[in-house]
């Protein structure tokens, strides 16, 4: 019997301390994995960010060019008429012509620009534009590489450019 139970009693303190052994490496462990986590984070690409596709710098350009860029995928940006001849390019009666490259197969991009009466697209995409005339909205759809009489030049009324978006 005493065998027996001197056996019960170390097998008791081996369970104990096995226990306890791991208890102390576990938390050793989770030391560690917080060490490494926290370096897998340091070490981990940044967030990212979330696209609210607001026009970048809308407030510089309504300053200095005294057009409104609202809202665009970044397909239609804002070129200098100077910088080529494959831009869409539109004449306003109270503005200097207002010039975008087209930089894909699809954008959009909507603004504000009054007295809009003619367009030429570039020549790699299909136009379709919205534009607004008191409580009216009249759309036009144009083809690649066409100059083309909108608003005002089609019914003598002051239209406003409202959205430009490009198709191929």
């Amino acid at each position: 019997m005493k065998t027996r139970s001197a056996f019960v009693r170390i097998m008791g303190a081996a369970v104990t301390a096995g226990a306890l052994a791991w208890a102390v490496l576990a938390q050793g462990d989770t030391g560690a994995a917080s060490g490494s986590s926290t370096a897998a984070v340091a070490e981990a690409e940044p967030g990212y960010a979330v696209e609210d596709y607001n026009y970048p710098e809308a407030d510089e350009i309504l300053a200095e060019q005294n057009i409104v860029l609202k809202r665009g995928d970044g397909h239609i940006v804002l070129a200098d008429c100077a910088a080529g001849d494959n831009l869409l390019q539109f004449l306003a009666r109270d503005h200097e012509d207002v010039c975008f490259e087209v930089t894909a197969d699809e954008g959009f991009l909507t603004l504000e620009l009054p007295a809009v009466h003619g367009v030429k697209t570039d020549d790699s995409a299909n136009t379709h534009l919205e534009m607004t005339v008191e409580d009216d909205q009249v759309e036009y759809d144009i083809p690649a590489d066409t100059w083309k009489g909108v608003g005002e030049s089609v019914d003598g009324r002051q239209h406003v450019l409202v959205e430009i978006r490009i198709t191929k």
